[in-house]
């Protein structure tokens, strides 16, 4: 049986968060939705709690106190209500369960929060900009999944049950990962709308019209090796900025 790990608050007893000095908070959040026919819905959930974990682990190393919440498991999922067992969290209520969880935390002398999402139809930044003149708690936000450009690691990125998530859970959760052979293309139909296809426009995507297997970018070429290397260059990115933050002085956060 490993040992608590104490940057991992919900391993943690309460004497020894008591005991603590917590510079950093982390909230992962994620989702519940299909991922294509190979990937466990709870995939995004599972990434973005390793990620953070990991992260977390490289910046107490390091010397920064970094404290990571238990990850947030639903979110965003309006064009995917029609899927059976997408759970869905409109904006408005995480912006009522995110206010809340800064309140509590600005009230017990917190002072920097990071959000790490991990769904792309998660968007914190307009309800962090509502909360910021209320609170004396910095809040940022980090997708952990644009931290490195995936073009560099993958041939086919997509954005969803991808070469790229198909690969760091092959590295992270290979028993929850279906043999390749059993995933869909993650064909995906474009808009017929100029603006949109060119992504200078944007609306939200209805989700079985534009894939017939839930997911987009072909997972073909993903290998565990992949996943191993993309996953240390995002954990030692998002590290160096928990140990950045850690020590910043918040009052002095411009040059």
């Amino acid at each position: 049986m490993t040992a608590p790990r104490p940057w991992i608050i919900g391993e943690s007893t309460w004497p020894t968060v008591r005991e603590s000095r917590y510079d950093v908070i982390v909230l992962p959040w994620g989702a519940c939705e299909a991922h294509n026919t190979h990937l466990p819905y709870a995939t995004d959930n599972i990434e973005v709690e390793r990620v953070a974990a990991e992260a977390g682990r490289r910046a107490w190393d390091g010397g920064a106190r970094v404290g990571v919440l238990p990850v947030v498991p639903f979110g965003v999922q309006t064009g995917q209500l029609d899927i059976p067992l997408c759970i869905n969290l409109n904006p408005s209520t995480q912006s009522l369960v995110l206010g809340d969880i800064v309140r509590a935390l600005d009230v017990q002398g917190f002072r920097k929060l990071v959000l790490l999402n991990g769904h792309g139809g998660n968007d914190f930044r307009q309800m962090i900009r509502e909360i910021e003149p209320t609170t004396n708690v910095f809040t940022s936000t980090i997708n952990w999944y644009a931290v490195e450009d995936p073009k560099a690691h993958f041939t086919d990125a997509g954005d969803h049950a991808s070469e790229l998530e198909t690969s760091v859970m092959m590295h992270i959760a290979p028993a929850l990962v279906a043999p390749l052979s059993d995933a869909g293309p993650g064909a995906e139909r474009k808009s017929r709308i100029t603006g949109i296809r060119e992504k200078w426009a944007w609306a939200p995507r209805q989700w079985t019209r534009v894939t017939d297997d839930t997911g987009i970018g072909n997972p073909a070429q993903a290998s565990a090796a992949k996943g191993a290397r993309y996953f240390d260059v995002v954990c030692d990115r998002i590290a160096s900025y928990l140990s950045e933050l850690a020590t910043l002085d918040l009052h002095h956060r411009y040059e």
